[in-house]
């Protein structure tokens, strides 16, 4: 109990920095989307983008949301998400292309530095997110779905007042159950590794390695990749690549996979927390990634022969 302790202790001032960073984000985003709606410029932006995300099942207003995620870190789309009524079928697709497509620069370039192209992966990503989004728009049923975020909408406020009255009891809503998270997922990553958890955890993970069409020696940095992420997890799999744990083109197939799916266990947990289907997040996201690393795996195959040939 002593060790769990520590591990608290440790972890509680990283998560309190962490819920500070957190608040300048969510609370600004939040408020923005508030004031457009109120000045009626977010009925203006969602008119001339709805046709081209009506392709994919979603109003036009969400195209902010997931131009902001490409630029920024999840809980930016997720602030917006929140501020926002949205039936749970439209925030679903909206969450694949945003949990696909997100801090583009920043995790590309740790992709970069483990085996693969800074562009290749961002343009896998950016074209990825929109054939999920549209293959969840075609199999997802219509109806008997609730709604995600807020049902009021400041459009229909009649002072700024009660527009900022809006804007803080919804965002609050949404910062109590995200700090909540973020704690007890940093006291989680303290303990795995006090406890060394994560090469237990790899090991008996490497057959799974086998039908994702990755090599058994990638198990370890999959953990990585989905239990703490590309953007913290970056240092580690630098390390573990210049350490000759991977091969480079095993690190490259790997990042096929975590271009997809990553931060499964943060990512899920915090967008259930604000109404998305858990299940569908990780099967889609974990089928897709697989596909995505048979189809590279194919076609490198397929180009392989056709050298051999000439």
């Amino acid at each position: 109990m002593n060790r769990i302790w520590q591990c608290v202790k440790k972890a509680l001032p990283k998560a309190a920095k962490t819920c500070i960073w957190l608040l300048k984000i969510i609370l600004p985003i939040s408020l923005l989307v508030r004031l457009l709606q109120y000045s009626g410029l977010l009925a203006k932006i969602s008119a001339l983008l709805a046709p081209a995300f009506s392709f994919v099942g979603l109003p036009g207003e969400t195209a902010i949301v997931f131009i902001t995620s490409i630029f920024s870190p999840l809980y930016a789309p997720i602030a917006l998400i929140s501020s926002m009524s949205l039936g749970v079928r439209e925030a679903t697709i909206l969450a694949l292309m945003c949990l696909t497509s997100h801090n583009l620069m920043v995790e590309s370039s740790v992709q970069a530095k483990t085996g693969s192209s800074f562009w290749g992966m961002t343009g896998l990503r950016f074209v990825m997110s929109f054939i999920i989004a549209f293959f969840l728009n075609q199999v997802m049923p219509h109806d008997g779905w609730g709604h995600v975020g807020t049902t009021e909408s400041a459009a229909v406020c009649d002072s700024l007042l009660e527009v900022l009255v809006l804007w803080f009891t919804s965002s609050m809503k949404v910062l109590v159950s995200i700090l909540l998270i973020v704690t007890v997922l940093m006291i989680l990553h303290y303990v795995l590794d006090e406890f060394r958890l994560m090469k237990g955890l790899s090991t008996a993970l490497s057959p799974m390695m086998k039908v994702f069409g990755l090599s058994e020696n990638s198990a370890f940095l999959w953990l990585v990749g989905n239990v703490i992420g590309l953007a913290y997890g970056g240092a580690i799999m630098v390390e573990q690549m210049d350490n000759k744990q991977l091969t480079y083109s095993e690190g490259n197939l790997l990042n096929y996979h975590l271009a997809v799916c990553h931060s499964l266990l943060e990512d899920t947990i915090i967008f259930a927390a604000i109404g998305i289907p858990a299940l569908w997040i990780l099967g889609t996201r974990l089928f897709f990634a697989i596909t995505v690393v048979w189809v590279r795996k194919g076609y490198s195959y397929i180009y392989t022969r056709r050298i051999e040939r000439i």
